[in-house]
């Protein structure tokens, strides 16, 4: 056996070593790729400008090798990577220890690295025959932020520092990151932030090389909404993890790191919007390039956010060695960029000048401004401790109802002009073509907001009656649009309806895949005006055999189980739940309990005195959701918990499992009451499945056209 272990340590040994030499040549390739770029660029030679993208491939090879490399030690618990002993242990299950390298610091460094690897590898290679003044200024800019998160992970947070001695045991991972939603949340989050930098080179390299069209727009179109669209997932698992597993029953915060990747979605959105009025009129070209640079900006300041711990947030890391860096490269981005941008102004003229307030042009610059402005109150609100600190030496947040009050109003005036915009065309509309547009939807807001008024309390929530009004006035008019294009069809070709509707969305698949994206965020804002104005919120203590009432619903405290593993401690309540007399559902919350490390707690009280985990008990509908938590008291508990620290001390572990399991089925047997939190969420679930929508309609807009397939094809 000790030659066995010696020689399991030697093999770390060398597989860290391994690892530190594949990034040390990835940094030389990336630096290299900077350099031989920027020549090509100045001296106009392809043969280094060609060098320069196959340097960039390299990169992304040196680097997935590098990430084979760390999951491959997570997976075989080889607890000589300082990154595995920290952040998994034996009785990890596997999908989590696949998922732990990005929980911890130099993990994530990592997985930001590769993923912006792989995304400049396709971009190059998809353009590796076009834009030949800009490319090589966008190949410099993308393999230098690939040198600095390189260096980072060299000289700041070392993915493959080694153990020696290697531990016997990991100290596992964090319980609250042991749930699929967290699990996949970093990488779709990451993902959206790395994507964002191929439109942003592209746009420096434009910057520089002066081709100030809207060629760039549309070599980076599809990245760009690859980006809005990973952004948007990370941002939809991320509030479903809230709403299941921090046990209070919302799904945002307001939370410092949710707001840092909420901010550069709202400007992506602006971004998306913008460029089609550049394509379509030749305008706007100072606020794209400005709003990709602030997109970008954003993206940086969330990994800031995030590693950093300057803001008290349950995502930030409060110990890091790269939060000065990471600033730093914030500044550069920042100044850089908008020493740029004022530089090549006179050359960003717009080709014309909006005409009309009944323009589509004039609309989307509107929702331009009101997505900047919800990033700009967000943005003060968050940053709000830091200015209150400066000036007055203490912190003092800013509240959720705070957020709420500002940001409201702006979000319902969205969703009005979100239903305004396709209903205009380009240029100019006539009064009268708007007031036959506007009518049907008009009408549908108006009687929208009459029955609520009537049928509910509605009128006490003026905001949530106005948002109502507005999703249903922007519906209307996103369905009109569907109608007209399939009615159009239909009389030139006289296929059926269904049919023509397909073909004619099937030929513009960007428009009308924008109009679903439209549709999912108008039902996302009705569930969340309707969950947060009409929510029941309970608290309640009940006895194995109690009841409470709660709305419409009966619950019954039935039974508690218990289930003890090595990594953690269960104990589920079962509720049974009526309505109005009938069955309705059996919900099961539980609460999960994990071991700490503190020997102070003893060898039976640290399986009580750690961290825990809430899991839900819910029965979700399209009316709403029943949801539920469970809080067990513990407190019984304490005397057996002191004598069995006692007197089990010196005893092996396996005896020790069987004493914790045994108190833990004593407890079951005879539970104390509980705590529930009990919550009815009318239309909760439109939002999950309007962001689904949503996302759908961005697949559905950035899959190219047939057509476009067959030119792309015949042009490589």
């Amino acid at each position: 056996m000790p030659v066995e272990v010696h020689v399991g340590a030697a093999g770390a040994v060398q597989l860290t070593i391994l690892g530190k030499a594949l990034l040390a040549v990835a940094l030389l390739v990336a630096l290299y790729a900077v350099g031989a770029a920027i020549y090509g660029a100045r001296s106009g030679d392809r043969r280094w400008v060609e060098s320069s993208r196959r340097a960039v491939y390299a990169m992304a090879a040196l680097l997935t090798l590098a990430v084979v490399l760390v999951e491959s030690a997570f997976l075989r618990d080889d607890f000589g990577f300082a990154v595995v002993s920290s952040h998994s242990s034996t009785t990890t299950p596997t999908f989590y220890k696949l998922t732990a390298m990005w929980s911890s610091q130099e993990g994530s460094l990592l997985l930001w690295a590769w993923a912006l690897s792989l995304a400049s590898s396709g971009v190059l290679y998809i353009s590796r025959r076009k834009h030949r003044e800009l490319v090589p200024w966008a190949t410099a800019v993308l393999a230098g932020l690939g040198s600095f998160f390189i260096g980072l992970m060299i000289f700041k947070a070392q993915p493959f520092a080694h153990l020696d001695p290697a531990p016997s045991e990991g100290a596992g991972l964090t319980p609250l990151l042991r749930n699929p939603y967290m699990a996949v949340h970093p990488p779709m989050l990451y993902s959206g932030y790395v994507l964002w930098s191929i439109p942003f080179a592209f746009c420096v390299g434009a910057l520089i090389a002066r081709r100030l069209d809207a060629s760039w727009i549309r070599t980076t179109r599809n990245f760009a909404l690859l980006a809005w669209t990973f952004l948007g997932i990370g941002l939809l698992l991320g509030s479903r993890w809230s709403y299941e597993e921090l046990g209070w029953g919302g799904y945002w915060g307001w939370d410092p790191v949710e707001n840092a990747a909420l901010m550069p979605w709202l400007v992506g959105t602006a971004f998306l919007h913008s460029v089609m009025v550049q394509e379509k009129r030749g305008m706007l070209k100072v606020w794209n390039v400005s709003l990709i640079a602030g997109t970008f900006t954003l993206c940086l300041l969330g990994t800031f956010l995030v590693r950093s711990g300057i803001l008290q947030s349950i995502h930030a890391f409060g110990a890091s060695t790269v939060g000065g860096p990471l600033l730093g490269l914030i500044a550069v981005v920042a100044i850089g960029s908008a020493a740029l941008i004022t530089r090549r102004v006179d050359e960003l003229r717009p080709e014309r000048r909006i005409t009309s307030a009944l323009s589509r042009e004039s609309v989307f610059l509107i929702n331009n401004l009101l997505l900047v402005g919800l990033a700009a109150v967000i943005f003060w609100g968050t940053f709000f401790p830091l200015v209150s600190e400066f000036f007055t030496g203490e912190r003092h947040s800013l509240a959720a109802p705070w957020f709420d009050r500002y940001v409201t109003p702006l979000g319902v005036a969205l969703v009005l002009f979100t239903g305004i915009g396709p209903l205009l065309a380009w240029g100019r509309l006539s009064s009268s073509s708007a007031r036959t547009l506007l009518l049907w939807p008009g009408l549908a807001a108006a009687a929208t907001a009459i029955v609520l008024l009537v049928a509910s309390d509605a009128g006490a929530h003026p905001w949530a009656l106005f948002l109502f009004a507005f999703a249903a006035f922007a519906l209307v008019a996103l369905g009109g649009e569907f109608w007209r294009a399939g009615v159009a069809r239909r009389r030139l070709t006289g296929e059926p309806f269904p049919r023509a509707l397909a073909r004619a969305f099937a030929r513009n698949r960007r428009r009308y895949g924008g109009y679903i994206v439209h549709s999912g965020i108008a039902l996302l804002l009705i569930g969340i005006a309707a969950s947060s104005s009409f929510q029941t919120n309970r608290d309640v203590r009940l006895a194995v055999g109690e009841s409470a009432e709660v709305g419409d619903y009966t619950l019954t405290y039935e039974r508690l189980t218990a289930d003890p593993k090595n990594e953690r401690i269960s104990f589920a309540a079962s509720l049974d739940v009526t309505r109005d007399g009938k069955s309705f559902a059996t919900l099961n919350p539980a609460r999960n309990y994990y071991p700490t490390e503190d020997p102070s707690a003893g060898p039976i009280g640290r399986y009580f005195m750690g961290e825990s985990t809430s899991e839900i008990g819910i029965e979700p509908g399209a009316g709403g959701d029943l949801w539920t938590a469970f809080q067990p008291d513990l407190a019984v508990l304490n005397p057996d918990i002191i004598r069995g620290n006692r007197e089990l001390a010196g005893i092996p572990p396996e005896g020790q499992g069987l004493a914790i399991l045994a108190l833990a089925e004593k407890y079951a047997q005879n539970p104390p009451p509980a705590t529930f939190r009990v919550i009815v969420n009318p239309l909760v679930s439109w939002i999950w499945i309007g962001a689904l929508i949503a996302l759908a309609g961005a697949v559905l807009a950035g899959w190219p056209a047939l057509e476009a397939r067959r030119r792309l094809e015949a042009a490589y």
